[in-house]
């Protein structure tokens, strides 16, 4: 099968309201990546391995982390920065687009708000968030 087009990905930031959170996408994302999900190992080799090699057993699951790029607008994104005083995870959605219908929700917490503005460009920002807990898929 080939590829499938990214064209209207969105990553969704909750309110947290109770008991029906509303989700809004972040404005002008440019590139999605993550959750960047890995495993640490735990080494089980003993003395009577066998052949002398390496023995392993998974261990905890990191559920990385989520960085968007977008093109920033100070008017739009700068209430975002008061993502990064917040101690307690939001949830978000990363939201696939027609016809795939995968969203992925997951807490997490705002570590990076990073701002470039070359003489030459547009203005851009990077904003990265800490991934806790079990994302779930549906």
């Amino acid at each position: 099968m080939a590829g499938r087009d990214g064209f209207g990905t969105l990553l969704k930031r909750g309110d947290g309201a109770t008991p029906t959170e509303v989700f809004t996408a972040i404005a002008n994302p440019t590139n999605i990546s993550g959750p960047n999900l890995t495993r640490n190992t735990i080494d089980v080799t003993a003395h009577d391995s066998p052949n002398r090699h390496m023995e392993f057993v998974g261990g905890l699951i990191n559920p990385g982390e989520v960085s968007i790029d977008i093109n920033y607008d100070p008017d739009v994104h700068d209430t975002l920065v008061e993502d990064l005083e917040d101690e307690d995870p939001r949830n978000y959605q990363l939201v696939f687009p027609a016809p795939i219908t995968a969203t992925w929700a997951f807490a997490a917490v705002m570590t990076g708000f990073q701002q470039t503005a070359p003489y030459d460009g547009k203005l851009t920002a990077t904003l990265t968030f800490q991934v806790s807990g079990k994302p779930t898929i549906s």
